[in-house]
């Protein structure tokens, strides 16, 4: 990054969104650009009037063409912005109380932290880095040297963010950048407390490895199943909610999912705490199956639960499959509602973005009425704090829970 070797010009009534500091501009706002900027270069923007509102880096082949970094006029975009950025972000989790007593945490949330398409996980010393647009591909140099000199990491790997990327028509990098090349076996131990987990962080996995954002409702959800209670985990993964219900006394756990390769690791981890005298008498089970079909079986006998955890994956990507998208929701938790004992809670998820959670909460009193269940919510969830919700950019919050007393 470097000084501005153009101008963006948006068109009449396109500035409100630039004007209230949202980091993305898209393409369909820009009336005309001066100069000859390349993809990556610095751009300044102006209103129809030429009056100056932001700087960022344009990307003319991507439908968000400018990332705005900076409503300052007098504040470059360099190295030294990045680096600095970079800096801040690790020292606020440093800082932040909820992060006490886990060696595993998000250090970078892309525009959440004033840097665009980096995302950063630390895993016990271990950081894994993802990149997701030209402006933080082409900074991939300046990351590795700020993240080594203000984490001082074991190991940096990259993975490869292959779909947000391919958006960008930028080339995926990836691969061990910084420190000792870690081999497939060895897993990294994390804890959040007491619980304790095995991340592979170079391969195979969701996201960076591990579901960070959702350390502290982990700990929430587990509350109601209790000491002896019983509890439904779906979209399992590696067992996340699982371990914490039975670090609190759960009598039995079942959790589903479709991978094997996840449900191996759930089932070490499920040994791990055990040999740490964590899981008390829990009676764990693993099922591999379509979370749809097993639930569809499990209604039709009849079983019910004292907790259903509904934590699937992203079913939305854009506005185009919200709908689609609605339907499988309301589907999901239509089942899981007749899961529930009553008396019983269902814990259900969203981390659809273009899911809000006004809209999360009307899906849910539809499947209520369709498994007519009364379903009251008790609580609300949301991400965890190292995934910061920036005021400006709404979307970055992404994830959304509802605990709800089913009767």
């Amino acid at each position: 990054m470097s000084e501005p070797t153009g101008n963006v010009i948006l068109k009449s009534g396109r500035d409100k969104s630039v004007r209230n500091r949202h980091p993305r501009l898209f393409s369909g706002a820009i009336k005309e650009i001066i100069g000859h900027p390349k993809d990556g270069d610095v751009v300044d923007v102006t209103d129809n009037r030429g009056a100056w509102l932001a700087r960022g880096i344009i990307n003319q082949q991507a439908q968000i063409a400018v990332r705005l970094m900076t409503w300052n006029p007098a504040e470059g975009l360099d190295d030294a912005l990045w680096s600095e950025r970079i800096q801040q972000a690790i020292s606020a989790r440093a800082r932040d109380p909820q992060l006490a007593g886990t060696n595993a945490q998000r250090l970078i949330f892309s525009e959440s932290d004033g840097l665009p398409g980096l995302i950063a996980d630390n895993y016990d010393g271990h950081i894994v880095v993802q990149i997701s647009t030209l402006a933080a591909s082409n900074m991939r140099g300046v990351t590795i040297s700020a993240l080594a000199a203000a984490a001082q990491p074991k190991v940096i790997y990259e993975r490869a963010d292959e779909e947000r990327l391919k958006h960008e028509r930028v080339s995926p990098g990836g691969g061990l950048v910084l420190g000792r090349q870690l081999e497939d076996n060895h897993p990294i131990e994390i804890h959040e407390r007491n619980v304790h987990y095995l991340v592979n962080v170079i391969g195979g996995g969701q996201k960076t490895g591990f579901y960070l954002d959702q350390r502290t409702n982990r700990a929430a959800v587990a509350r109601y199943a209790g000491r002896g209670g019983s509890m439904l985990n779906t979209f399992s993964y590696t067992g996340g909610f699982a371990l914490h219900a039975a670090m609190l006394g759960a009598g039995r756990v079942v959790n589903i999912d479709s991978s094997a390769d996840a449900l191996d690791v759930a089932q070490q981890n499920f040994v791990l705490n055990q040999m740490l005298g964590n899981t008390h008498a829990t009676e764990m089970e693993f099922v591999c199956a379509d979370v749809f079909d097993d639930l569809r079986q499990r209604r039709d006998r009849g079983e019910q639960f004292d907790v259903v955890v509904l934590d699937p994956p992203k079913f939305a990507h854009n506005p185009s499959q919200v709908d689609r998208a609605a339907r499988a929701y309301k589907d999901l938790n239509r089942l899981g509602l007749a899961l529930v004992r009553p008396g019983g809670v269902l814990a259900t998820f969203s981390c659809s973005g273009v899911i809000d959670a006004l809209l999360f909460q009307k899906i849910l009193f539809s499947a209520s009425i369709e498994a007519q269940r009364d379903a009251r919510i008790v609580e609300r969830l949301t991400q965890a704090s190292d995934h910061p919700v920036l005021l400006s950019f709404p979307e970055s919050e992404y994830l959304k829970g509802l605990i709800c007393r089913v009767s």
